[in-house]
């Protein structure tokens, strides 16, 4: 069953490639992309005006095999 998460926080720079906390807050898991969709939205809002402050929505397929790096 697929799990949908809300990444994300404050980052260091407007480039959101590093966490100012240095890992990135994960909020979840949530059944639905609505649901999901929700909480992003109760976030992004709230921050809207902080330039370094960024939500994003991840699927993840907890049943899939992991993705295989060389």
């Amino acid at each position: 069953m697929l799990q949908y998460w809300v990444v994300g926080g404050e980052y260091k720079d407007r480039h959101f490639t590093q966490p100012a906390s240095g890992q990135e807050e994960w909020v979840g898991p949530f059944t639905t992309y609505e649901a999901a969709k929700t909480e992003w939205a109760k976030r992004a809002w709230a921050t809207v005006d902080a330039a370094q402050i960024r939500y994003r929505i991840e699927k993840i397929d907890p049943e899939a095999p992991p993705a295989h790096t060389d």
